[in-house]
């Protein structure tokens, strides 16, 4: 199945070591030559804008999606192909879903936590049935993915959830799953899985 625009949460400290920068720079140009357009944060720093000049640098479509706050803290990537401001968090991050064929989580900080968690529980609830990859670069996410395995030992999430995301260890990886996996069966959701 090929989809065609990939959202990419990613951090946007611009202290983040070159092997995470050089894989978002990385994902935005595999994202650009594949003909698919990205979706990001619209940062100018870190990881948010290292994918998006992956991207532009391949010529590719950028779009970011940012709240007004963020742009009147200067915070906002000048170069974009196309940059929606919404007017809060929610907004932004409602928009970015509602525009997602994938979602791909870089590593990041308590924000990125935060949309790939929201992401994640949208797909539980049924809410969201797009493919989710968690890209794993210098296995950064392996104490979160051994939090979540916790989570469904210790019964506070159904095992079959672990299926709501997949973990891509390169780019190219990342790229593959996107078109490779399917969408979510909503049958499988939280809502339903009582009946």
């Amino acid at each position: 199945m090929e989809r065609k625009t990939i959202v990419v949460y990613g951090a946007s400290s611009a202290e983040a070591e070159k092997v995470f920068v050089d894989a978002a720079y990385e994902l935005g140009e595999l994202i650009a030559k594949a003909g698919k357009r990205l979706v990001s944060g619209a940062g100018s720093t870190g990881l948010m804008a290292a994918v998006e000049n992956g991207a532009l640098d391949a010529g590719g479509v950028s779009i970011g999606i940012i709240p007004q706050f963020m742009v009147d803290n200067g915070w906002l990537h000048e170069g974009l192909t196309e940059t929606i401001i919404t007017p809060n968090m929610h907004e932004r991050k409602n928009r970015m879903a509602q525009m997602a064929d994938a979602v791909i989580a870089l590593p990041g900080g308590t924000g990125t936590f935060e949309e790939l968690f929201e992401i994640i529980t949208w797909k539980m609830l049924g809410l969201f049935v797009k493919p989710i990859i968690i890209l794993n670069t210098d296995n950064y996410y392996d104490p979160l993915l051994d939090m979540l395995d916790r989570t469904a030992q210790r019964h506070f999430m159904n095992p079959v959830f672990k299926k709501l995301w997949a973990v891509a260890k390169t780019p190219e990886e990342a790229i593959r799953l996107v078109d490779t996996l399917p969408d979510w069966n909503d049958t499988t959701s939280k809502i339903n899985t009582n009946k």
